[in-house]
């Protein structure tokens, strides 16, 4: 037999862990409800001193005097504010007595005796109730009516004293006061520990942890963008699954970049990544690692990579990179050494020494062309995402995303919908849902029709009917001709776009009337052709009023601007003149993926150059504008017919315009017998040196 003690027993995964003896707070009373024993004292403290007080009424205390001196009051109880008691009225006794009246003084004899004397007055008795009752009186103390407890004996009452409860004195003498102290205590010391962390912490990340659960947007969510959707899922693939991956010796990727206009997803396709990945995923704006105090940035993108390396693999969300992603060296106004070092420290983070396994960076901008190219090298960024605005396909994919908790009409064509916003953006077509919804509720409709949606979209490009706008007469018929104007010269052009909606109802803030025009299909190129056509329907609402009017007005502002903008793009950048020939004089930023807005950028080029672009754009402007009055002149009873109609009407759709020019859909065909002015032909220029204003119509 050996002396030694026995070893302890393995423990076996179904066994329950010891309990450790602890304090009060970790042992059997760890769940106690100690609120029910407060909420009970409560109880118990009502139940004495309030509950008792609700069936007595309360009397004065010169009533309470009056009964007593009628002897009413069978017992009482004086405590040190007040008194309480029984008062039983002699009903009986003061129904057979007759009523006292109060004595009067004896009054001056009068002057004359055989006067009548006066009649004393008297005052009638309050009534007293008959049925005894319980009392309740303010008493001021002793000093008030040192009398009282003879007045008591001497009509036999039965009196006591008492003292207020045990329950309210220790609640209002001891535990109120301690309450209030440890209340206070516990406030100025909180506020005192969050004022210590908050100095200290100036170097911690902002970048909030989220679960998959949180964001509630999966790639299912997302459309529109196949092809991001299809390089993100590869990415959220490899952390589910790197092992099928790293068999092949296929990296994980450090760094995707999303880049695209605003409106086109970027965030959302993030959110849908925090909703796949099943990996933890921190979420930030590129402002939040920017402060006053140099350096700070810098500690708060190693604590952010600190954190993300302790929770590997994960991914790391970036909104508006550009905010502290900017080239370094180029400054517009002080050097903001905070920005920089910053920078530096993503850069050393991203792809310094230490490899950071597992971590992968998700970055979104609009602004790529002003990231620092240290940035965008592979090995930080490996993959950039461009995210452009949506074809006809990925729009009609992201209307049924955003209607799926919209009730629709039967008669609603998500289609066609669709094919009327080119250009739109997911959040621009989320937004037209959004209105038309709203529109519908405010109709008390219970499902949203296609005149609702069409409402919409026009809400979205043209701003709000704003029918309180008056217009005089004139001023109506003017704007009547100037937008058919529009609408014919398009019709009889061959490679203008079909017309959609004419009316003359203003919307936004300048908008006295409007044509829309949609394309047959997508259109991802357009022709010389294409674009000369776009200027003379633009010029066709100023040509139209100078023929019916003889005088042009200020209406035909926006107009021009458009015009001379995308005619100097198709000079100085398109190469579509002859005289100018293939120079591309047109500067733009570099790395910029997606158009240019029309009037962008400046002209890189000579004087020389510049006035012979300037004569180019003069020329294909009035070429455009004898065009557009030349088909005009030939269909000048269309013209007043339609633009009767429309002061009459003041909205025609495509069937309605199609009809008053004696035309259907089929049987519309450009005019081709118009004399059209060659392009080496155009009359003289004058006045030279047009400056090009900004519009906010891109071509395609």
């Amino acid at each position: 037999m050996s002396n030694l003690p026995e070893p302890p027993k393995p423990m076996r995964p179904s066994d329950p862990p010891p309990k450790k003896p602890g304090p009060l707070g970790q042992g059997p009373f760890a769940n106690f409800p100690w609120w029910y024993v407060l909420l009970l004292l409560i109880v118990l403290w009502i139940w004495q001193d309030i509950i008792s007080y609700v069936p007595r009424q309360t009397i004065t205390y010169s009533d309470f005097k009056h009964y007593l001196g009628d002897g009413e009051v069978a017992s009482t109880e004086i405590h040190e504010s007040e008194i309480v008691g029984r008062i039983v009225p002699k009903a009986a006794e003061s129904k057979s007595t007759p009523a006292k009246t109060p004595s009067a003084k004896p009054s001056a004899a009068p002057a004359n005796p055989s006067a009548p004397a006066a009649e004393p007055t008297v005052e009638a008795p309050a009534p007293k109730p008959e049925k005894p009752f319980a009392f309740r009186t303010v008493y001021g103390g002793e000093n008030s009516d040192p009398d009282l407890v003879k007045q008591l004996e001497a009509h036999h009452v039965q009196y006591s004293f008492a003292r207020s409860s045990v329950m309210t004195q220790l609640l209002f003498a001891w535990l109120l006061p301690l309450g209030i102290m440890v209340a206070m205590w516990f406030f100025l010391t909180r506020g005192l520990r969050n004022a210590g962390q908050a100095v200290m912490s100036f170097g911690r990340s902002k970048a909030r942890v989220v679960g998959d659960r949180d964001t509630g947007v999966t790639f299912d969510d997302v459309a529109g963008c196949d092809e991001a959707k299809y390089e993100l899922q590869e990415v959220v693939d490899f952390l589910k699954n790197p092992g099928r991956y790293t068999a092949l010796g296929a990296k994980i990727p450090k760094g995707v970049l999303l880049v695209g206009p605003p409106g086109t997803g970027k965030t959302l396709l993030s959110r849908a990544v925090a909703g796949e990945a099943g990996v933890p995923f921190f979420s930030l704006s590129g402002s939040e690692f920017v402060e006053m105090f140099v350096g700070v940035g810098a500690a708060r993108v190693r604590d952010l990579f600190e954190q993300a390396k302790s929770q590997a693999p994960c991914i790391i969300f970036i909104d508006e990179l550009d905010a502290i992603g900017r080239e370094r060296g180029v400054h517009l106004g002080p050097v903001n050494d905070e920005r920089e070092q910053t920078l530096n420290q993503l850069l050393v983070e991203m792809d310094g020494f230490q490899a950071n396994v597992g971590v992968i960076i998700l970055a979104a901008t609009n602004r790529p062309e002003v990231l620092d190219r240290a940035l965008l090298r592979p090995g930080r960024f490996d993959r950039q995402v461009v995210i452009d605005a949506p074809d006809l396909e990925g729009r009609l994919a992201i209307l049924k995303v955003h209607a799926r908790d919209k009730p629709l009409a039967d008669e609603v064509d998500l289609r066609r919908i669709a094919r009327g916003t080119p250009g739109f953006s997911g959040a621009d077509l989320a937004n037209a849902l959004n209105e038309a919804a709203l529109t519908a509720a405010r109709l008390r409709a219970v499902a949203i029709t296609q005149h609702d949606l069409e409402d919409a979209v026009e809400k979205v490009v043209a701003g709000p009917q704003r029918r309180s706008r008056r217009l005089v007469e004139d001023e109506k018929r003017r704007v009547a001709y100037h937008e058919t104007g529009h609408a014919l010269v398009a019709t009889f052009s061959k490679h203008a776009d079909q017309v959609h909606k004419i009316s003359i109802v203003p919307r936004g803030r300048a908008a006295l009337g409007y044509t829309i025009q949609l394309p047959e299909g997508e259109q991802f190129l357009m022709t010389q052709s294409d674009l000369l056509d776009r200027i003379n329907g633009m010029l066709g609402g100023r040509a139209a009023e100078e023929i019916v009017f003889q005088e042009v007005s200020t209406g035909a502002e926006n107009d021009l601007e458009r015009a001379t903008n995308l005619a100097r793009q198709m000079v100085a950048v398109y190469g579509m003149s002859d005289e100018i020939g293939l120079i591309h004089c047109g500067q733009r930023p570099e790395m910029y993926p997606y158009p240019l807005a029309a009037g962008d950028g400046r002209l890189d080029c000579s004087p020389e150059t510049a006035d012979h672009i300037d004569h180019e754009v003069r020329r294909i402007l009035d070429n455009g504008y004898e065009q557009a009055k030349a088909i005009l002149l030939k269909h000048r009873q269309e013209l007043d017919r339609v633009a009767k109609a429309l002061v009459e009407r003041e909205t025609l759709d495509k069937a309605e315009f199609l009809e008053l020019i004696g035309l259907s859909p089929e049987e519309v065909e450009p005019d081709e017998s118009v004399t059209i002015i060659p392009m080496d032909e155009g009359p003289p220029v004058s006045e030279p040196g047009i400056i090009p204003g900004k519009s906010k119509v891109k071509p395609k």
